[in-house]
């Protein structure tokens, strides 16, 4: 069984959350500018989605590396702000109206209220998208969310390699040549969704590979969610 709590909305941890952050810092930037313009095909405008690539801050993507690979970045070459403008107008806390994104009245009440906030964007992003779709092939990854976390709860106490937790849940990874798609899909439909919510941190040392990142549980995780594996994490383990 999953819960998420209602924190206070003065509660620092919920600072750990990038997805959050990203989704107060378009809304507020609509609020403050009235809308943002977007394209034909109703992406937002190259204008924004620099300014989003040097002020969300996003683990692994900050502004230098976006641009070491483009010399201009469009909205599809910055995956999180592509999710965040989907998730916000999925939500209804922005519309498109002639062109321009705009902020609706419910955006502007979850943006005075960021406890609000990560309760109603965070919980559907993490349980109801699809998120083999950003997988390298496609892959689903096979268990349920409940069964994910709560194993997670115990195993990402303590810093953990990605091959670490894929063999908590599936056992000893195959030596078959495509063996690391079985990887690649645990990653991209649970590890990465559970970083860009903020509950777990990917710690990576500098020029290694992404395989050889750890994972660890951030402070809103044992602040924000309630399972029913917290009974086996020892309090003086909790954050």
């Amino acid at each position: 069984m999953i819960e998420f709590r209602v924190l206070p909305n003065d509660n620092a941890v919920m600072a750990h959350s990038p997805l959050l952050r990203a989704a107060q810092l378009t809304l507020q930037y609509t609020q403050d500018h009235g809308s943002i313009p977007l394209t034909p095909s109703k992406a937002f405008k190259r204008v924004f989605v620099h300014w989003a690539a040097k002020h969300f801050d996003w683990p692994n993507m900050g502004y230098d590396d976006l641009f070491s690979v483009n010399k201009v970045l469009n909205e599809y070459d910055f995956p999180p702000l592509e999710l965040v403008h989907f998730l916000l107008i999925e939500l209804k806390l922005a519309r498109h109206y002639k062109g321009q994104f705009k902020i609706t009245k419910r955006g502007s009440e979850l943006l005075a209220n960021p406890s609000q906030l990560l309760n109603t964007l965070v919980p559907f992003y993490i349980l109801n998208i699809d998120h083999s779709a950003y997988s390298r092939g496609g892959e689903l990854a096979l268990g349920t969310w409940d069964v994910w976390l709560n194993i997670l709860n115990v195993e990402a106490e303590n810093a953990a390699t990605e091959l670490e937790l894929y063999e908590v849940f599936y056992g000893k990874l195959s030596d078959a040549p495509m063996a690391w798609r079985a990887t690649s899909a645990f990653y991209s439909c649970v590890l990465r969704p559970l970083c860009w919510a903020g509950l777990l941190l990917e710690h990576r040392t500098q020029g290694s590979k992404r395989s050889d990142a750890v994972y660890l549980k951030t402070p809103l995780w044992p602040a924000w969610l309630q399972l029913d594996t917290d009974c086996i994490v020892k309090p003086a383990q909790r954050h």
